[in-house]
């Protein structure tokens, strides 16, 4: 019979102290930024799948489709014990890696929302007798350190999210995600790939205006949780591709001249008309850039699938021998 186990590795307010910390860096910089972390409390959320469901918005689709027609691929070459999720939210896409992984003994989710964790691992218990659920409430951006449990291994890191990493956080990343792998271990990674800059930017800019309310839902984190008086309607929502980092950014752009108050943290903050503030950096790879940066962290690539329109890929790789 299974059970369900919930540790917890983050502080009670260590949530609060980082969004702190966050406004008061990326506020106070030129040009000024916000990490996209704080857009998802319970309308973020909410907003975010509604846009996985948008005709513009591919990367959810493609990615359910190859782990789809690959899973029982990706569970050969594993041989997991033990699965790993990183950012593993509702857990929905992994039902199908679940599934296929015959000899799987533990899944360990590991999220920032202990609501999220709690109802996902409850909801696995119940569907799958057979496998053990440890939920781990941690940042997986920070060292993690996982439960003793049976190898081999497999890190799922799916959705694209290590898109949303700067290249020096991205290496930072892998390097600690190749700490916890084993020999025998294996990390499973969902990277969008670089395509047609329209495809891109309507992605990030649909016409029902979905993106654009899910990129201004952070400032009503930032107002409800710091006492702010950001005024949403006086910011625009702007995505760009940006052909040299190859990556979309998502910005919002004052309207006018504006200031904002923001008394949890004192600050006053001032806005030039058309200023922007970034909130988004999304990534978008090719097969061998991942693999050099996989490398840099200690990593070999031996499987990569993509969808049938190339539009994403997963890719598996293993601990590099010596």
């Amino acid at each position: 019979m299974s059970s369900l186990h919930v540790t917890r590795t983050l502080p009670e307010d260590a949530t609060d102290a980082a969004l702190r910390a966050d406004v008061r860096d990326g506020l106070t910089v030129t040009p000024k930024t916000l990490p996209p972390k704080w857009f998802y409390d319970a309308r973020g959320s909410e907003l975010f799948d509604k846009i996985t469901e948008l005709p513009e918005y591919y990367p959810t689709r493609a990615e359910r489709e190859i782990l789809l027609a690959r899973a029982a691929e990706i569970a050969a070459a594993s041989r997991a014990r033990t699965l790993v999720e990183l950012g593993s939210g509702s857990s929905e896409k992994t039902r199908f890696l679940l599934d296929a992984l015959t000899d799987l003994h533990t899944y360990v989710p590991v999220d920032v929302s202990e609501s999220a964790l709690v109802q996902a691992g409850q909801a696995l218990v119940e569907e799958r007798p057979d496998i053990d659920v440890h939920a781990l409430i941690a940042d997986f951006t920070a060292r993690l350190t996982l439960p003793d449990t049976p190898g081999p291994r497999l890190v799922a890191f799916l959705g694209g999210t290590i898109g949303n990493l700067l290249p020096a956080e991205r290496a930072e990343f892998l390097a600690s995600v190749r700490g916890l792998l084993s020999p025998g271990d294996a990390l499973l990674l969902g990277t969008d790939l670089v395509k047609d800059e329209e495809v891109l930017v309507r992605a990030y800019d649909d016409a029902a205006g979905v993106t654009a309310e899910f990129n201004k839902n952070v400032l009503a984190v930032v107002n409800r949780e710091l006492g702010a008086d950001f005024d949403p309607d006086a910011f625009e929502h702007v995505a760009l591709w940006d052909a040299g980092n190859e990556w979309i950014e998502m910005r919002l752009r004052s309207r006018t001249a504006q200031t904002v108050k923001i008394p949890a943290v004192d600050l006053a903050v001032e806005f030039a008309a058309g200023e922007e503030l970034r909130t988004e950096v999304s990534a978008k790879f090719r097969k061998e850039g991942i693999s050099a940066e996989l490398a840099a962290a200690g990593l070999t690539l031996t499987d990569w699938w993509t969808d049938p329109q190339n539009r994403f890929a997963l890719s598996l790789s293993t601990v590099r021998e010596h």
